[in-house]
């Protein structure tokens, strides 16, 4: 037998909501410093960044079939606490977070970005599942402060991507977090997020060097909305070209037929009684 919910319950349900909503505590992060109005390291590094977040919203089809959702962000800061002031990875991936809210209908609220400025851990309930650091010079702190910074926020991946070997070393290097500690991560896969990272030679938007990509387990590479709009107009071309061969394969199929009659009526036999 289903419970049976009386009226008596339900208002005293929509009391507690009321009560909750009036007394919801709001962080006042008005004093905290989310963007500085400084630009990014470098031309390079302003590509890279866009090439580890926008790939993930093009291409959900490709690499999030659950339809998980989450936060791809570049160059955005991340407080842990509000006292604190932000780290600012290159990039990351959170994953089962929503910036979308519900009003007290319960019907979803367009993200306010005058408000949602930076990436509040108390307000997402987590930390990011992997940040990525692209190394521009020696003197960012990647093997040091910022990977002490990491570990104490319990961030699980930590990513290294040395493009130009500034530290003369191998050019991407991934960390997992174990017992408070990053430890060498040998394998490009992190299967709490359903994706892996790799090192990519090609050309993106108008540049043709070394990239760090985010892929599949195989090593296929998340393509960018750019390259999934070209791979569509290449599959159509190519079912175009086949159905227009099959159509010349049965106007010549019919020509054959039509000779072949036309002989036969010439032999004085008529092709429609065979």
């Amino acid at each position: 037998m289903e419970p049976t919910i009386s009226p008596a319950m339900l208002q005293e349900e929509e009391e507690i909501l009321a009560h909750n909503r009036e007394n919801r505590i709001i962080v006042d992060t008005s004093h905290l410093l989310t963007e500085d109005d400084e630009p990014v390291d470098n031309v390079y590094s302003a590509h890279q960044q866009r090439l580890l977040a926008e790939p993930l919203y093009s291409s959900l089809d490709f690499w999030n079939p659950d339809k998980r959702s989450f936060a791809a962000n570049a160059n955005v800061g991340v407080f842990i606490a509000n006292r604190n002031p932000a780290i600012v990875p290159d990039a990351f991936v959170s994953m089962d977070v929503d910036m979308v809210t519900i009003d007290e209908d319960e019907k979803p609220i367009e993200p306010d970005f005058t408000k949602i400025r930076s990436y509040f851990v108390w307000e997402y309930g987590k930390v990011p599942d992997v940040v990525v650091e692209v190394v521009s010079n020696r003197i960012g702190g990647e093997f040091s402060r910022k990977m002490r910074e990491y570990a104490k926020m319990h961030v699980p991946y930590y990513v290294v991507f040395d493009p130009f070997e500034m530290y003369k070393g191998e050019k991407l290097q991934i960390f997992k977090l174990e017992q408070f500690t990053y430890v060498p991560h040998k394998d490009f896969w992190f299967e709490e997020i359903g994706l892996g990272l790799r090192l990519w030679d090609g050309l993106y938007e108008a540049f043709t060097t070394t990239w760090l990509r985010w892929c599949d387990i195989r090593g296929n590479v998340v393509p960018t909305g750019a390259e999934a709009f070209q791979s569509e107009k290449e599959k159509a071309h190519h079912a175009e070209k086949i159905a227009l061969q099959q159509h010349e394969r049965a106007e010549h199929e019919r020509e054959r037929a039509e000779r072949l009659a036309e002989k036969l009526r010439e032999l004085g036999v008529n092709p429609d009684t065979l």
